[in-house]
């Protein structure tokens, strides 16, 4: 039996999703307080958006720090590297849920407008805007290569463009007395929200099942492994991902001679580095077999 891994993945500190989380519970108060005072339900609805927001935040801070353990236990032997994926898996759904919600609001509130405060709402705004520009800005750089500062970004992003919104349909009611248009743009904003949330939902369930990574065809890796010289067939072959940035691949591998466990090891040493060069696998497992009467099927259920 032989195994590698190797893990040159970006450490994500936390300290920016920490900021942003302050800055976005100082928000939802506002807003809160801005919304009974003004007697705006949309500056309510933005709160109550900020604040299903912050959880989901604080649960990405959360994961973000378990995933960043290096403890591992003999009941956790992959620690806690899964967390974001779960987090990710919980904040899409939410995501979903709170645009559902934003367009069923949108959709009353088109048929019954109504007259409010309109300067209060229209300053909240401009500070939602700011607050959750900042914090996007934050956590952009770290959302392009990990799944659950993705979904923290994108639920930020969301806070921005609500805030958006509810600024044109404050400066619209204000000077031109057309209550109707904040409903619309929140049904755009609720659509793009799921949209973009559709995406990681399918993503993190694919990790969450063990698929394999959809640029990785398992047919096309048994191919590359059987060009290398001495190996007769490989079978019971399974690739999955631990993570968005970790990928493991096991197998049973069939030698044409009794070849030496020293000989086992170069051979592993040469299908490690083709498959991390060309596949981005960074972890493998290989059972060597000869002459072993078993099913030699690619890919079998065990």
């Amino acid at each position: 039996m032989s195994h590698n891994h190797s893990h040159h993945h970006p450490t994500l500190s936390g300290k920016n999703l920490l900021l942003s989380i302050i800055l976005n519970i100082i928000i939802t108060i506002a807003q809160l307080v801005g919304g009974f005072i003004s007697g705006s339900l949309a500056l309510i609805s933005d709160a109550i958006h900020n604040f299903s927001d912050v959880i989901s935040l604080i649960i990405s801070y959360v994961a973000n720090i378990l995933a960043n353990k290096k403890k591992t236990s003999e009941a956790y032997t992959f620690g806690y590297k899964r967390a974001e994926i779960f987090a990710a898996f919980f904040n899409a759904i939410s995501l979903i849920v709170i645009a559902v919600f934003l367009a069923i609001e949108a959709v009353k509130r088109f048929f019954t407008p109504q007259e409010i405060q309109t300067d209060l709402v229209i300053w909240l705004a401009i500070l939602g805007i700011a607050v959750n520009g900042f914090s996007v800005l934050l956590l952009k750089k770290d959302a392009t290569h990990n799944l659950n500062m993705k979904s923290a970004y994108l639920h930020l992003l969301t806070d921005m463009l609500t805030s958006v919104a509810v600024l044109i349909g404050g400066l619209l009611m204000k000077y031109y007395q057309i209550y109707w248009i904040d409903a619309i743009l929140t049904l755009i904003i609720s659509g793009y929200l799921i949209y973009m949330s559709w995406d990681i939902l399918i993503k993190s369930v694919k990790i969450l099942m063990l698929f394999a990574p959809e640029h990785i065809k398992i047919e096309e890796v048994a191919l590359e492994v059987l060009k290398i010289e001495s190996i007769k067939n490989i079978h019971h072959v399974h690739i999955w991902q631990l993570n968005d940035h970790g990928t493991h691949i096991e197998a049973h591998i069939e030698f044409e001679k009794d070849i030496k466990l020293s000989e086992f090891d170069v051979i592993c040493e040469k299908i490690e580095k083709l498959l991390l060069d060309k596949y981005g696998i960074d972890h493998c497992n290989f059972q060597p077999e000869f002459i072993r009467d078993d099913e030699k099927d690619l890919i079998k259920q065990d």
